[in-house]
């Protein structure tokens, strides 16, 4: 087969889109032609498997393309290249152009339809077998390059050496390297249709360098989980987490604790595997949830700007460490979630930005494209391989590490065309509306998707409006979520406990609410990371009052937040009081449990752990109205709140009541559910959690008196600044 020196000219330029059907072996007359390209070789021969001879090749064109024919042979053709460049030596090389595609037609179809729930398996680069040759595939989507080659490592940077070859009008460019393992460095070079040469890490990277390095790093797991990981998985596919308890730590990898004896370095995953889950497991919370662990290069952004979606970042090991990671936790018993960022991505050049030279995963008008609070890009949900990019990767996190849910960050800012925008600076949808319809698709699918293929796993959205239905199913007209983060509760309760309580009996709504609206959906009580950072105060901090009042409010808020409707959420260092600011840069002041009343607030939050995972009126029906009734809504001028919680079929029940004001309320009487003695469950003015030890002695007996609409009452002592659980004495 002959090639025009049009076609040659364009292989040495790197615009030829099909290097494939110039280079490599081809059919000849009476035998096989061999093309090679190789810049700056002095020759070129070619070695076959099974012969002695040397077959050397001529120069056909001066920048280093070479061909010859070998006499006899017939396709397909094992052979080699013998590369002789001078003073620099001879190098034998598998040719890469001897090689067919390592994508089918059935990935390429489903890949154009944007439904290749395993495209992370496909595009990227994989270490495989291929034609009997172990080598590494890469594959990726740029449909508006006019060329692309694979540098790195392996070819000295050198675009010129490994032009791929594109397979079609879906963008797919793709090439085989004979000889490349697991841990070679590389980019792709892209052409643009503007001529420009861009240098681009791999969007399906499975491993990234350390940054502030930002190539792509072929990865193969080598990781065996253990068996305790797959009775787990198995366990998890029959559940409802409805019904189960459900509390969450939430984590900074990075921030959680340090090494001291290694110049305060973060802690490894391996280092994590052991210490967090210990820690953890004794303090009773049933899932960690982790701030993004997927690669960013810029640490200050907490993981929230990614670049690198389907890879971990390696400032705490390897891939397989962070599996280790995971296993370990499952080992404990403890899930993992992991906080998932698919409304916007960085502009960072090496990244997804402008990836082929056009707006590819990103909206081309910055009034769809341009995120104004973040500098931030958002992705073009109407695109079908960016939905697949998303939907696969959300996929890729649950089955390849085995996590058991995700968190959507920033919901609402995908959800409305002119969020944090101006008049003019927004682009309403096709009916005039602000909805953006395709974020709305995009959110159903990737919840029935996940619903779909991995059951009993997590989906939550931090949403912060009023949107209907978000975790309401999807044929119910709902976007699929299994959670919804209850902003409102969170930004109500702590205004509350910011008032002095003077002015509290002004703000008594601010606690009853919540109420009002918390079986609309499948609710999370979150006091997470937002609220901690610079600017914003510890939650310590934010408690009014001197020390004592600050300790004893935050008591008290930790009490009404485990007995409140819905699933519970916490961020690290608010279980013992960190009384500064979280910052990413520095450890949590572990410090401060050598002092009781710091030891004392994470005592108590063990203590609300344990029993709530073993009181089923605090889970079983937090999305059900039947499992709440009010005891005491309107003591405003006391500061005083109680509710009842009930489980499934009203077996098991618990009151909590509240007194807010820094005063104990004597002989105060309460209508209780049930006749007979209660007990004390939790006081939050324990010494053994640093209060005064007000209270009751452990227990009240109710009378057979009427009040507030319950069967009997009791009086009580309400200590200052508490709250008390209640529940039936049966021992």
């Amino acid at each position: 087969m002959s090639v025009t020196t049009l076609e040659l000219d364009a292989v040495v330029r790197r615009e030829h889109a099909d290097p494939h059907h110039v280079l490599g072996a081809h059919p000849g007359d009476g035998g096989v032609i061999v093309r090679a390209y190789r810049p700056g070789a002095a020759g070129v021969a070619v070695k076959l498997e099974d012969a002695d001879r040397v077959y050397p090749l001529e120069e056909i064109h001066p920048a280093g393309v070479f061909e010859g024919l070998i006499d006899g042979a017939e396709l397909p053709l094992r052979y080699w290249l013998e590369v002789d460049y001078g003073p620099g030596g001879t190098f034998t090389i598998d040719d890469p152009y001897a090689y067919s595609p390592t994508l089918g037609e059935l990935d390429l179809h489903l890949m154009g339809e944007g439904r290749h729930e395993e495209i992370y398996d496909r595009l990227g680069s994989h270490v495989r077998i291929h034609q009997g040759t172990r080598g590494t595939a890469f594959a990726v989507w740029a449909p508006a390059a006019r060329a692309l080659s694979v540098v790195g490592d392996f070819n000295s940077w050198d675009g010129r050496l490994h032009a791929m070859r594109s397979l079609g009008s879906g963008g797919i460019w793709e090439l085989f390297l004979p000889g490349v393992e697991a841990g070679a460095c590389y980019k792709y070079e892209i052409l643009t249709a503007e001529g420009e040469l861009t240098l681009k890490a791999d969007p399906y990277a499975q491993e990234t360098e350390m940054p502030p390095k930002t190539a792509s790093v072929v990865f193969e797991p080598d990781y065996e989980w253990s068996g305790e990981d797959a009775k787990w998985l198995a366990r998890r596919r029959e559940d409802v987490l409805l019904g189960e308890p459900v509390s969450i730590y939430e984590v900074h990898l990075g921030s959680w604790r340090l090494n001291s004896l290694e110049g305060n370095r973060s802690l490894t995953y391996a280092e994590l595997a052991d210490e967090l889950a210990a820690y953890v497991r004794d303090m009773g919370f049933t899932h960690i949830e982790l701030l993004p662990v997927m690669a960013h290069p810029f640490s200050g952004s907490w993981g929230y700007q990614v670049t690198g979606y389907f890879a971990p970042t390696p400032r705490y090991g390897s891939p397989d460490d962070l599996r280790r990671f995971i296993d370990r936790m499952h080992e404990h018993g403890i899930g993992v979630i992991l906080d998932w960022v698919p409304a916007h991505f960085p502009r960072d050049a090496f990244a997804l930005a402008r990836f082929d030279g056009t707006a590819l995963y990103e909206h081309a008008d910055p009034r769809r494209g341009a995120h104004p609070d973040w500098g931030t890009l958002v992705f073009n949900y109407s695109r079908h391989e960016v939905r697949n990019f998303l939907i696969s990767n959300a996929l890729f996190w649950l089955r390849e590490y085995h996590v058991d849910g995700i968190r959507v960050d920033a919901v609402a800012s995908m959800l409305y065309l002119d969020y944090s925008r101006r008049e003019g600076e927004w682009v309403p949808n096709q009916f005039g509306g602000r909805e953006d319809l395709d974020a709305v698709a995009f959110l159903k699918e990737l919840n029935e998707v996940l619903y779909g293929r991995e059951p009993g796993i997590l989906s939550a959205a931090e949403e912060s409006t009023s949107w209907p239905g978000v975790s309401r199913p999807t044929y119910l007209g709902g976007l699929g979520f299994g959670f919804k983060w209850n902003m409102g509760w969170m930004h109500d309760t702590l205004e509350y406990f910011q008032q002095d309580p003077i002015y509290r009996r002004f703000h008594h709504h601010e606690l009853t609410f919540s109420l009002l609206y918390a079986f609309s959906e499948n609710f999370i009580l979150p006091l997470s990371h937002d609220e901690v950072v610079h600017g914003k105060g510890s939650m310590y901090s934010k408690m009014t009052g001197d020390r004592w009042q600050k300790l004893a409010n935050l008591r008290a808020l930790y009490a009404y937040m485990w007995a409140h409707p819905g699933k519970k959420l916490l961020f690290m260092g608010c279980e013992f009081a960190q009384e500064g600011e979280w910052s990413h840069e520095r450890s949590l002041d572990w410090h401060l449990l050598e002092r009781p009343e710091h030891a004392g607030m994470q005592s108590l939050v063990r203590d609300l752990n344990r029993i709530y995972r073993e009181e089923p009126a605090l889970y079983e029906l937090d999305s059900d109205p039947a499992g709440f009734w009010w005891l005491e809504p309107n003591d405003a001028d006391r500061n005083v709140i109680a509710f009842a919680r009930a489980s499934r079929g009203g077996e098991r029940v618990l009151v909590f009541v509240a007194n807010l004001s820094p005063v104990p309320r004597e002989r105060y009487r309460l209508g209780l559910p049930r006749a007979g003695r209660w007990r004390e469950a939790i006081n939050t003015d324990s010494t053994f959690y640093g209060g005064s030890d007000t209270g009751n002695l452990g227990g009240i007996q109710a009378e057979p008196i009427p009040w507030s609409g319950q069967p009997v009452s009791a009086e009580l002592t309400l200590p200052p600044l508490a709250g008390v659980w209640l529940v039936p004495d049966v021992g």
